[in-house]
């Protein structure tokens, strides 16, 4: 049978013991219970530094993608529909009104060849007029917002584009108007900057 001692004169260095042979002696006991030294905490303390410091950019770049996808989305939204609500007012075959500026200018284009604005005068069936793709912006279709979505007389300084189109069916009564905004990327975001695109038709008896 084993004999299993408690610590005696004779032992000392020794906890316990088991048929004489010692299974942990007294200064691994007092390794075991002294508990956390000052060196193992300020270890620690630098390897959870170290893995904070590593997720400080993910927190970055969701904070640049809630930004995004948030309020500049919003943004590009209640500014295309303000442009789309404008276009609407205007009589159908009205091409003489400038709505690139502010106020708006009945005035501002002849109406004639080349200086045709407002919904594209008097167009022919299937005709289109001002364009939405970013890259191929028409004056007189086309007009610039900074951050407060104020008005600009030119892109310098511009956080949104915003861009109009107009259609005309195979009857040439009835225009599709296409209306497209588009925010500036901002910087740091890897992801495709926000923009929004309405659609409405209006009839040549409105």
């Amino acid at each position: 049978m084993s004999e299993i001692r408690g610590l005696h004169s004779k032992d000392r260095g020794f906890v316990r013991k088991i048929n004489g042979k010692p299974l942990v002696t007294w200064s691994e006991s007092w390794r075991l219970e002294r508990g956390v030294t000052l060196i193992e905490t300020l270890m620690a303390a630098a390897i959870l530094i170290i893995v904070v410091a590593g997720l400080v950019p993910l927190f970055t770049t969701a904070l640049t993608q809630t930004e995004q996808q948030g309020d500049v989305a919003t943004r590009t939204t209640e500014y295309a529909q303000d442009k789309l609500e404008q276009l609407m007012k205007l009589n159908f075959n009205d091409g003489t009104t400038d709505t690139t500026v502010f106020p708006t200018n009945p005035a501002g284009c002849t109406g004639t060849g080349a200086n045709i604005c407002g919904l594209g005068g008097t167009m022919v069936a299937n005709a289109t007029a001002g364009a939405v793709q970013p890259a191929a912006a028409l004056a007189g279709y086309v007009d610039y917002l900074d951050t407060n979505g104020n008005l600009l007389t030119g892109v310098t300084g511009a956080a949104y584009t915003r861009q109009w189109r107009l259609l005309t069916d195979g009857t040439a009564t009835l225009k599709t108007i296409t209306v497209s905004v588009t925010s500036t990327p901002i910087a740091g975001s890897r992801s495709a900057p926000p923009s929004t695109t309405v659609v409405c038709i209006k009839s040549s008896g409105l």
